[in-house]
Protein backbone atom coordinates (compact mmCIF):
# COMPACT_ATOMS: atom_id res chain seq x y z
CA UNK A 1 0.00 0.00 0.00
CA UNK A 2 1.91 2.93 -1.01
CA UNK A 3 1.26 6.22 1.66
CA UNK A 4 0.76 9.87 0.53
CA UNK A 5 3.93 11.45 2.09
CA UNK A 6 3.17 14.37 4.67
CA UNK A 7 5.12 17.76 4.19
CA UNK A 8 5.45 18.33 7.72
CA UNK A 9 7.76 21.28 7.48
CA UNK A 10 4.91 23.18 5.21
CA UNK A 11 2.34 22.28 7.82
CA UNK A 12 4.34 23.97 10.47
CA UNK A 13 5.86 26.57 8.06
CA UNK A 14 9.39 26.78 8.52
CA UNK A 15 11.93 25.37 6.38
CA UNK A 16 13.83 22.58 6.35
CA UNK A 17 16.96 24.02 7.78
CA UNK A 18 15.02 25.53 10.62
CA UNK A 19 17.11 25.00 14.16
CA UNK A 20 14.79 23.25 17.07
CA UNK A 21 14.13 26.41 18.98
CA UNK A 22 12.49 27.52 15.95
CA UNK A 23 10.55 24.53 15.40
CA UNK A 24 9.22 24.51 19.02
CA UNK A 25 8.28 28.06 18.69
CA UNK A 26 6.21 27.83 15.02
CA UNK A 27 4.63 25.08 17.21
CA UNK A 28 3.15 26.72 20.14
CA UNK A 29 2.45 29.34 17.99
CA UNK A 30 -0.29 27.15 15.60
CA UNK A 31 -1.19 24.81 18.80
CA UNK A 32 -2.29 27.68 20.36
CA UNK A 33 -4.46 28.91 17.22
CA UNK A 34 -6.02 25.30 16.53
CA UNK A 35 -6.05 24.20 20.19
CA UNK A 36 -9.50 22.21 20.42
CA UNK A 37 -10.18 23.93 23.47
CA UNK A 38 -9.94 27.62 21.90
CA UNK A 39 -11.59 26.01 18.88
CA UNK A 40 -14.81 24.06 20.45
CA UNK A 41 -16.83 22.41 17.70
CA UNK A 42 -15.23 22.89 15.24
CA UNK A 43 -13.76 20.08 13.23
CA UNK A 44 -11.38 21.91 11.45
CA UNK A 45 -9.27 23.42 13.74
CA UNK A 46 -9.41 20.00 15.41
CA UNK A 47 -8.07 18.03 12.48
CA UNK A 48 -5.20 21.05 11.74
CA UNK A 49 -4.11 20.95 15.44
CA UNK A 50 -3.46 17.21 14.62
CA UNK A 51 -1.75 17.82 11.59
CA UNK A 52 0.29 20.61 13.66
CA UNK A 53 0.63 18.08 16.46
CA UNK A 54 1.90 15.33 14.67
CA UNK A 55 4.39 17.46 12.46
CA UNK A 56 6.04 18.45 15.89
CA UNK A 57 6.54 14.96 16.97
CA UNK A 58 8.67 14.42 14.09
CA UNK A 59 10.72 17.60 13.67
CA UNK A 60 11.10 17.72 17.33
CA UNK A 61 12.97 14.35 17.96
CA UNK A 62 16.46 14.80 16.05
CA UNK A 63 16.24 10.54 15.30
CA UNK A 64 12.89 11.24 13.62
CA UNK A 65 13.52 14.19 11.77
CA UNK A 66 16.71 12.43 10.40
CA UNK A 67 14.66 9.78 9.23
CA UNK A 68 12.00 11.55 7.95
CA UNK A 69 15.05 13.92 5.88
CA UNK A 70 15.57 10.62 4.12
CA UNK A 71 12.93 10.22 2.44
CA UNK A 72 14.42 11.98 -0.76
CA UNK A 73 14.40 14.49 -3.34
CA UNK A 74 10.67 14.11 -4.10
CA UNK A 75 9.69 15.17 -1.02
CA UNK A 76 8.50 18.65 -1.77
CA UNK A 77 6.16 16.72 -4.80
CA UNK A 78 4.24 15.15 -2.44
CA UNK A 79 5.23 11.62 -3.81
CA UNK A 80 3.71 8.50 -2.50
CA UNK A 81 5.99 6.35 -0.49
CA UNK A 82 6.54 3.17 0.75
CA UNK A 83 8.31 2.59 4.21
CA UNK A 84 11.47 -0.09 3.59
CA UNK A 85 11.80 -2.78 5.64
CA UNK A 86 13.01 -1.99 9.41
CA UNK A 87 11.72 1.26 9.86
CA UNK A 88 10.33 0.97 13.00
CA UNK A 89 9.62 3.61 15.78
CA UNK A 90 8.86 3.41 18.85
CA UNK A 91 5.74 4.08 20.78
CA UNK A 92 5.24 8.33 22.17
CA UNK A 93 2.84 10.30 24.37
CA UNK A 94 0.33 12.14 22.29
CA UNK A 95 -1.11 13.60 25.23
CA UNK A 96 -1.32 17.41 25.25
CA UNK A 97 -3.51 20.29 27.04
CA UNK A 98 -3.74 23.71 27.16
CA UNK A 99 -1.11 24.44 29.94
CA UNK A 100 1.23 22.36 27.74
CA UNK A 101 1.03 24.64 25.36
CA UNK A 102 1.41 27.23 27.32
CA UNK A 103 4.21 26.12 29.14
CA UNK A 104 3.04 24.20 31.66
CA UNK A 105 2.91 20.72 32.85
CA UNK A 106 -0.32 18.03 31.90
CA UNK A 107 -1.84 17.19 28.96
CA UNK A 108 -4.75 17.35 26.49
CA UNK A 109 -4.19 16.39 23.20
CA UNK A 110 -6.36 14.31 20.95
CA UNK A 111 -5.07 10.98 18.66
CA UNK A 112 -5.29 10.13 15.08
CA UNK A 113 -2.53 10.53 13.73
CA UNK A 114 -2.04 9.55 10.30
CA UNK A 115 -1.35 6.29 8.00
CA UNK A 116 1.95 7.54 7.46
CA UNK A 117 3.29 8.78 10.82
CA UNK A 118 2.16 5.37 11.59
CA UNK A 119 3.37 3.24 9.52
CA UNK A 120 7.00 4.91 8.99
CA UNK A 121 7.20 6.15 12.95
CA UNK A 122 5.40 3.76 14.89
CA UNK A 123 5.78 0.35 12.88
CA UNK A 124 2.10 0.29 13.05
CA UNK A 125 0.65 0.51 10.06
CA UNK A 126 -0.29 -2.61 7.31
CA UNK A 127 2.72 -4.40 5.60
CA UNK A 128 2.41 -3.16 1.78
CA UNK A 129 0.23 -4.54 -0.37
CA UNK A 130 -1.25 -6.99 2.78
CA UNK A 131 -4.36 -4.75 2.77
CA UNK A 132 -4.51 -5.54 6.61
CA UNK A 133 -6.03 -2.92 8.79
CA UNK A 134 -4.74 -1.72 12.12
CA UNK A 135 -5.40 -0.91 15.33
CA UNK A 136 -3.68 1.12 18.52
CA UNK A 137 -4.66 2.24 21.61
CA UNK A 138 -2.20 5.00 23.11
CA UNK A 139 -1.23 6.00 26.32
CA UNK A 140 -4.00 3.38 27.69
CA UNK A 141 -6.64 6.22 27.82
CA UNK A 142 -8.68 5.75 25.30
CA UNK A 143 -11.47 2.92 27.27
CA UNK A 144 -10.90 5.18 30.96
CA UNK A 145 -14.11 7.05 32.14
CA UNK A 146 -13.99 10.98 31.56
CA UNK A 147 -15.94 13.54 33.43
CA UNK A 148 -16.91 17.10 33.02
CA UNK A 149 -17.78 19.67 35.37
CA UNK A 150 -18.02 23.05 34.82
CA UNK A 151 -16.68 26.15 37.05
CA UNK A 152 -17.96 29.86 37.55
CA UNK A 153 -15.44 32.47 37.77
CA UNK A 154 -14.98 35.82 37.40
CA UNK A 155 -13.78 37.95 34.79
CA UNK A 156 -10.72 39.16 36.35
CA UNK A 157 -9.41 35.51 37.21
CA UNK A 158 -9.83 34.32 33.91
CA UNK A 159 -8.07 37.24 32.24
CA UNK A 160 -5.09 37.13 35.29
CA UNK A 161 -5.06 33.13 35.55
CA UNK A 162 -5.38 31.64 38.99
CA UNK A 163 -6.01 28.34 40.94
CA UNK A 164 -9.24 26.44 42.22
CA UNK A 165 -9.55 23.67 44.37
CA UNK A 166 -12.82 21.51 43.31
CA UNK A 167 -14.68 18.88 45.30
CA UNK A 168 -15.75 16.25 43.21
CA UNK A 169 -17.82 13.68 44.54
CA UNK A 170 -19.35 10.64 42.29
CA UNK A 171 -21.54 7.18 43.60
CA UNK A 172 -20.74 8.62 47.47
CA UNK A 173 -16.93 8.83 46.79
CA UNK A 174 -15.14 12.06 46.94
CA UNK A 175 -11.56 13.77 45.38
CA UNK A 176 -10.36 16.84 45.88
CA UNK A 177 -7.91 18.23 43.04
CA UNK A 178 -6.46 21.44 42.50
CA UNK A 179 -7.03 23.04 39.13
CA UNK A 180 -4.12 26.04 37.78
CA UNK A 181 -6.38 28.34 35.09
CA UNK A 182 -3.77 29.57 32.72
CA UNK A 183 -4.04 33.64 31.97
CA UNK A 184 -6.13 34.01 28.82
CA UNK A 185 -8.86 31.78 29.30
CA UNK A 186 -12.26 32.40 28.05
CA UNK A 187 -15.90 31.92 28.49
CA UNK A 188 -16.64 28.22 27.34
CA UNK A 189 -13.11 27.09 27.59
CA UNK A 190 -12.38 23.66 28.75
CA UNK A 191 -9.38 22.28 30.55
CA UNK A 192 -8.39 18.65 30.75
CA UNK A 193 -6.85 17.29 34.05
CA UNK A 194 -5.60 13.65 33.32
CA UNK A 195 -6.55 11.26 36.07
CA UNK A 196 -8.50 14.24 38.23
CA UNK A 197 -11.29 12.30 38.10
CA UNK A 198 -13.05 10.45 41.22
CA UNK A 199 -12.25 7.40 39.31
CA UNK A 200 -9.11 7.76 37.94
CA UNK A 201 -10.37 9.07 34.62
CA UNK A 202 -9.51 12.15 32.58
CA UNK A 203 -11.46 15.64 34.23
CA UNK A 204 -12.97 18.31 31.93
CA UNK A 205 -13.44 21.36 33.40
CA UNK A 206 -15.69 23.61 31.62
CA UNK A 207 -15.05 27.66 32.46
CA UNK A 208 -18.12 29.98 32.66
CA UNK A 209 -17.64 33.47 33.48
CA UNK A 210 -19.36 34.36 36.31
CA UNK A 211 -22.07 37.26 35.57
CA UNK A 212 -22.20 40.70 37.21
CA UNK A 213 -18.91 42.00 35.70
CA UNK A 214 -18.78 46.15 34.85
CA UNK A 215 -16.92 44.95 32.02
CA UNK A 216 -18.51 44.03 28.73
CA UNK A 217 -16.54 41.48 26.96
CA UNK A 218 -16.39 41.24 22.82
CA UNK A 219 -13.19 39.01 21.84
CA UNK A 220 -10.26 39.58 23.53
CA UNK A 221 -11.39 43.58 24.06
CA UNK A 222 -13.25 45.13 26.95
CA UNK A 223 -15.62 47.92 27.54
CA UNK A 224 -17.36 50.06 30.11
CA UNK A 225 -19.28 52.71 30.03
CA UNK A 226 -18.34 55.90 32.33
CA UNK A 227 -20.29 58.99 32.84
CA UNK A 228 -19.21 62.66 32.26
CA UNK A 229 -20.56 65.92 32.40
CA UNK A 230 -21.62 67.99 29.92
CA UNK A 231 -19.49 71.29 30.98
CA UNK A 232 -16.50 67.70 31.13
CA UNK A 233 -17.65 67.14 27.69
CA UNK A 234 -17.91 70.77 25.97
CA UNK A 235 -14.52 71.86 27.68
CA UNK A 236 -12.27 68.41 27.49
CA UNK A 237 -11.23 67.13 30.77
CA UNK A 238 -8.88 64.45 32.27
CA UNK A 239 -10.82 61.83 34.00
CA UNK A 240 -9.78 58.61 35.97
CA UNK A 241 -11.36 55.14 34.74
CA UNK A 242 -11.85 52.06 35.28
CA UNK A 243 -9.46 48.89 33.62
CA UNK A 244 -9.32 45.47 34.42
CA UNK A 245 -5.26 46.61 35.77
CA UNK A 246 -6.97 49.07 38.53
CA UNK A 247 -7.68 52.63 37.62
CA UNK A 248 -6.22 54.92 34.20
CA UNK A 249 -6.37 58.46 33.67
CA UNK A 250 -7.77 59.36 30.27
CA UNK A 251 -8.06 63.35 28.40
CA UNK A 252 -11.56 64.01 27.04
CA UNK A 253 -11.13 65.95 24.16
CA UNK A 254 -13.24 69.04 24.42
CA UNK A 255 -16.57 68.44 22.33
CA UNK A 256 -17.26 64.96 22.60
CA UNK A 257 -20.68 63.30 22.31
CA UNK A 258 -22.35 60.99 24.56
CA UNK A 259 -21.79 57.49 23.30
CA UNK A 260 -18.22 58.08 21.79
CA UNK A 261 -15.40 55.62 22.84
CA UNK A 262 -11.77 56.13 23.99
CA UNK A 263 -9.60 53.00 23.19
CA UNK A 264 -6.68 52.41 25.94
CA UNK A 265 -4.58 50.01 23.74
CA UNK A 266 -3.41 47.20 24.87
CA UNK A 267 -5.04 46.79 28.21
CA UNK A 268 -7.54 44.67 27.33
CA UNK A 269 -7.78 41.00 27.84
CA UNK A 270 -4.72 38.91 27.98
CA UNK A 271 -4.20 36.39 25.16
CA UNK A 272 -2.85 33.10 25.24
CA UNK A 273 0.18 34.27 22.87
CA UNK A 274 1.06 37.21 25.86
CA UNK A 275 -0.34 39.63 23.75
CA UNK A 276 -3.55 41.31 24.83
CA UNK A 277 -6.34 43.06 23.66
CA UNK A 278 -8.08 46.69 23.94
CA UNK A 279 -10.14 48.52 26.31
CA UNK A 280 -12.35 51.27 25.55
CA UNK A 281 -14.15 53.88 27.60
CA UNK A 282 -17.47 54.57 25.97
CA UNK A 283 -18.53 58.34 27.51
CA UNK A 284 -22.18 59.25 28.58
CA UNK A 285 -23.16 62.66 29.02
CA UNK A 286 -25.16 62.89 32.32
CA UNK A 287 -26.83 65.74 33.94
CA UNK A 288 -27.84 66.54 37.68
CA UNK A 289 -31.42 65.67 38.50
CA UNK A 290 -32.06 67.89 41.50
CA UNK A 291 -30.17 70.87 40.70
CA UNK A 292 -29.56 73.67 43.32
CA UNK A 293 -30.18 77.30 42.97
CA UNK A 294 -26.99 78.76 41.94
CA UNK A 295 -26.42 75.78 39.63
CA UNK A 296 -30.06 76.65 38.27
CA UNK A 297 -29.18 80.31 37.44
CA UNK A 298 -26.03 79.11 35.38
CA UNK A 299 -27.80 76.93 33.49
CA UNK A 300 -30.24 79.79 33.06
CA UNK A 301 -27.80 81.82 31.99
CA UNK A 302 -25.79 79.46 29.67
CA UNK A 303 -29.45 79.08 27.85
CA UNK A 304 -30.04 82.89 27.47
CA UNK A 305 -26.71 83.47 25.82
CA UNK A 306 -25.22 80.91 24.45
CA UNK A 307 -25.41 80.19 20.47
CA UNK A 308 -25.58 76.84 19.92
CA UNK A 309 -28.60 75.04 18.16
CA UNK A 310 -27.95 71.53 18.13
CA UNK A 311 -30.99 71.29 16.65
CA UNK A 312 -30.68 73.07 13.48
Amino acid sequence: MALKFKDYYETLGVGRATSGDEIKKAYRKLARKYHPDVNPNNAGAEEKFKEVQEAYEVLSDPEKRKRYDQLGANWKNGAEFTPPPGWQGGGFQTDFDISDILGGGGGSGRGGFSDFFESVFMGGGPAPGSGAGRAHTRSGRRNRPQVETELALPLDAMHRGTTRKLNLRVNNKQKSVDVRIPAGTRDGSRIRLPGGSVDGGDLYIRLKMEPGSRFEVDGDNTEIEVPITAWEAALGATIEVPTLDGKADIKVPAGVGSGQRIRLKNQGLNQRDGARGDHYVRLKIVVPQDLSDSDRKHFEKLANTSKFKPRN
